[in-house]
């Protein structure tokens, strides 16, 4: 079955546009680096793409040496040996940006999350992004030991 999956996905004209899934979530497949997650980027449906382009531009000028990824069709950002330190993922109203160790972060982000290290940002369409708050826990994060994915 997984062979039929892979095959399937490659059959996939090259140029073609990603697939959105539910919540218009991008389905890009697994890989490193800068460009899968460009790809992941360029697909957001509507206002999340520019977004998703702002918060990328935010991410890499607070922490120049980041890892980037795309992992379960969600962008991963971390640091080389210490695993990921954020995610971000579309929903159908908004974008969320998980902080995987977000409860050590000051102050702590306002999403709860089951897992009780983590903690999300939620951006919907009108929300006015507070830059210079996102950059300090986009830091404070980079700091701390990631998620082993």
């Amino acid at each position: 079955m997984a062979r039929a999956k892979l095959a399937k996905a490659s059959a996939r004209p090259s140029g073609a546009k990603p697939v959105l899934l539910s919540g218009g979530n991008p389905q890009i497949a697994k890989d490193y680096g800068d460009a899968p997650v460009q790809a992941y980027i360029a697909a957001m449906p509507g206002w999340k793409s520019e977004v998703g382009r702002r918060l990328d531009q935010l991410i890499t000028q607070a922490v120049p040496g980041a890892r980037k990824a795309v992992k379960w069709n969600s962008p991963f950002y971390g640091m080389e040996g210490e695993g990921w330190f954020l995610g971000i993922h579309c929903f159908t109203r908004y974008i969320k940006v998980a902080f995987f160790r977000g409860m050590s972060l000051k102050p702590v982000p306002p999403g709860e999350s089951k897992s009780k290290d983590t903690r999300y940002l939620h951006i919907h369409e009108d929300d006015q992004l507070n830059e210079a708050q996102f950059v300090s826990w986009v830091k404070q994060a980079s700091q701390l030991p990631g998620e082993r994915m």
